[in-house]
C-alpha cells in the first residue's frame, strides 16, 4: 500500500511515519509538509510545500490511504482565524485533492467532543471538518477522536502537560477514566489498523474505541 500523510512533524504524525516505515504492508510513505522530517529511508518521499498554493501540490496527492494528522494550537497560530486555516482549511483542501485523485481510504485525527454546534471554538472547528469530509467521495472514512494526547513534542505545551499529570492523578483514583490521556503512538497504531480494516463507509472512534483499535 502507498500512503500520503500531512502533519508528519506533529506528535501523532511522527509516530505514524515511524510505524509505517517499519511495516512491510506499506511500500511507499509520502509526506507533505513545510519542512523536512530529516529522516533518510528508502520508502520515504517528501514534498516541501506551501499549503496556501494547492495548484502546486494537489495533483501529487495519490495513493491507497490518506492519513491526516495536521493540527496546531491557537497560541502557535496566533488567532482563531489562523488556527482554523491549519486545522480545517488545509486538511479539507488535502482531503478534497485525495478524493478527486481516487485515494480510496481516508483516516483523520479529529478530537474528542467535535461538534458543529459546540460553544467552544476548537470543538466546533473539528466538528465542521468532520462534517465536510464525510461528504467527499472516499470508499472508507475513519475518524479518530482521541482525548488528551501525550508523548514527545517539538515544542513545550505547559497547559497540556499540567492537564496530563492532573488526569493521571485522578485516573489512578478511578475517576474520569473516559478522559484519560492517550499516547501518540497508540493513536498512530489505531490509525493504521483502521486503514487496514478496509471497512467501507464512515466510521468514528471515540477514546475507548481508539484504545481497542490500537490493539487489533
Amino acid at each position: 500500500m502507498k500512503t500520503v500523510i500531512i502533519g508528519a512533524t506533529g506528535l501523532v504524525g511522527k509516530e505514524l511515519v515511524q510505524l509505517l516505515l517499519m511495516d512491510e504492508k506499506f511500500t511507499e510513505v509520502t509526506v507533505f509538509g513545510r519542512r523536512s522530517l530529516g529522516v533518510d529511508h528508502a520508502k520515504l518521499k517528501e514534498h516541501i510545500i506551501n499549503f496556501d498554493n494547492p495548484d502546486e501540490w494537489k495533483h501529487l496527492v495519490t495513493g491507497d490511504v490518506f492519513f491526516s494528522t495536521l493540527g496546531t494550537t491557537i497560541k502557535q497560530a496566533g488567532s482563531e482565524e489562523a488556527q482554523y486555516k491549519v486545522d480545517h482549511t488545509y486538511q479539507y483542501e488535502f482531503a478534497k485533492a485525495a478524493s478527486k485523485n481516487g485515494v480510496p481510504n481516508y483516516v483523520l485525527v479529529s478530537a474528542m467532543g467535535a461538534d458543529t454546534k459546540s460553544r467552544f471554538f476548537y470543538s466546533r472547528m473539528k466538528g465542521e471538518l468532520e462534517q465536510n469530509v464525510v461528504n467527499l467521495d472516499f470508499s472508507s472514512i475513519h475518524i479518530i477522536q482521541p482525548g488528551l494526547l501525550h508523548g514527545e513534542r517539538n515544542e513545550s505545551r505547559f497547559g497540556e502537560t499540567f492537564a496530563y499529570f492532573a488526569l493521571k492523578t485522578v485516573n489512578a483514583l478511578g475517576l474520569f477514566k473516559k478522559y484519560r490521556p492517550i499516547h501518540g503512538e497508540t493513536v498512530a497504531r489505531a490509525m493504521i489498523n483502521a486503514a487496514l480494516s478496509f471497512k467501507r463507509g464512515t466510521h468514528t472512534y471515540t477514546l475507548e474505541a481508539v484504545f481497542d483499535l490500537s490493539e487489533q
